[in-house]
């Protein structure tokens, strides 16, 4: 099948690059000619652990291309995925500016019948709005469809290799058998390709991230009620994620999730609510409490230090707003640094892959170190942001020579309690109890 996708960001790439793995001809669109011709000479522009394998096999067997022309990209192409971003307007809302804009274009360039899929995760009622844009101009026929992507970015190659379900809205025939036939290499171990309306597909995604978001949320109020009863959040974590109703998965506590999708999704989908004149106080609430917990490990941190932190050297372990990827976005590491400048202190970050594009955002107001044992030489305390593997069984007889304190101050919750009082570290987590140093 010939196949063009508008857009190479993440959802763009990966999308792309994995239809191209299954034998579709597959040409991705984008404007910015930089980034295009980076792809063109075999160099990732994004990353994700093991997309870099099937990029370079799919580009050099030639089913993958990469051009700036949209007429040229989607000629003859029986499939059209806009994979457009969506960032959050003023008001909260989706803005459909690059998709509504790629429609308006779209119409006068079709010369053959083709599903227009919309893969970015977008509002209830866009792919109306799609349709009448490609309609304008239009002579020949084709549908739309929304076609959300249920990514985690990390392990998003195997997530679209092998879905947990695929989620198709079209009341279109025509479109559902071309749909059935693009996904039937991704389901043959029989994960479900659920059909429904369309407006039903585009209120799925942000169901899902939002309900998501709230299981971390309230882990995380029973993580800082943990503190106050001097509970242990991870016995509570075992206790309910054996019950098959709650499941194991989306309940560490933590310091708050960030990340392109549950910030802005959770935020769209209460403005939804408010166009409908429907009050959703959980999605408030949720907002709010996630706001609050991405810095809850400042107050500790200053009490440490007696209220003083100017002159301190504060060493932050991981930027990326989790593992295995260098996405950024609302990652409380962000929010961290921006408290600890305020309150005075030095800065040295490491992070395996986030680094440089916590450059383009923080520049020269931070230090960057070369190793995480670099960051902490001579540093008054650490502070852990991301669940980085390679920070989890450090060398601390390395960390102890390194740190003029030893305290640690984990929001990720990544060391057994016991194994920091016998170590003699004073470490502060999320919803368990305080490890004094010597106890």
């Amino acid at each position: 099948m010939k196949i063009a996708v508008v857009g190479t960001g993440y959802v763009g790439l990966v999308t792309g690059t994995c239809f191209a793995e299954t034998g579709n001809q597959v040409t991705c669109v984008d404007i910015d000619e930089r980034k295009v011709e980076k792809l063109r000479k075999g160099k990732l522009t994004i990353y994700e652990p093991g997309l870099d394998v099937i990029f370079d096999r799919n580009t050099k067997e030639g089913r993958l291309k990469f051009t700036t022309n949209l007429a040229e990209g989607i000629k003859d192409a029986q499939v059209i995925f806009l994979a457009l971003p969506t960032p959050p307007g003023e008001d909260g809302s989706a803005d459909l500016k690059y998709i509504l804009g790629v429609a308006n274009d779209l119409g006068p360039l079709l010369e053959n019948y083709a599903v227009i899929i919309d893969k970015s995760t977008v509002p209830v009622g866009t792919a109306e709005k799609v349709r009448e844009r490609v309609a304008k101009n239009a002579k020949v026929e084709f549908d739309v469809v929304s076609n959300p992507e249920f990514l985690r970015e990390g392990v998003a190659v195997e997530d679209f290799m092998k879905p947990d379900r695929v989620v198709i809205g079209t009341t279109s025939e025509k479109a559902k058998k071309v749909m059935e036939k693009l996904y039937a290499p991704l389901v043959r171990q029989g994960n479900p390709i659920i059909f429904m309306d369309e407006r039903s597909a585009e209120m799925t995604k942000y169901a899902a991230n939002a309900f998501l978001a709230m299981k971390i949320t309230f882990m995380n109020e029973i993580a800082n009620l943990c503190e106050k009863a001097g509970a242990n959040v991870d016995d509570i974590r075992r206790g309910i994620g054996t019950d098959s109703r709650i499941g194991k998965r989306f309940l560490f506590a933590g310091i708050g999730y960030g990340g392109s999708c549950f910030p802005k999704d959770v935020q769209a989908l209460e403005k939804t609510a408010n166009e409908f004149d429907y009050d959703f106080k959980i999605l408030k609430s949720v907002m709010k409490v996630n706001e609050k917990q991405k810095t809850k490990m400042m107050p500790h941190v200053k009490a440490y230090f007696d209220g003083d932190l100017k002159g301190k050297t504060i060493a932050l372990w991981g930027l990326a707003f989790k593992p295995h990827t260098d996405d950024i976005r609302e990652a409380p590491a962000l929010y961290n640094i921006k408290e600890l400048r305020k309150a005075g202190a030095k800065v040295v970050v490491y992070d395996p892959e986030a680094m440089e594009n916590v450059r383009g955002v923080v520049g020269k107001k931070v230090k960057y170190a070369k190793s995480p044992y670099e960051a902490i030489e001579g540093a008054d305390a650490l502070m852990i942001m991301t669940e980085w593997p390679e920070f989890r069984t450090p060398d601390f007889d390395k960390m102890e020579a390194a740190l003029k304190n030893k305290v640690i101050f984990d929001g990720r919750n990544l060391y057994e309690l016991k194994d920091m009082r016998d170590l003699g570290y004073t470490y502060f987590s999320v919803g368990r109890p305080l490890t004094p140093k010597g106890e």
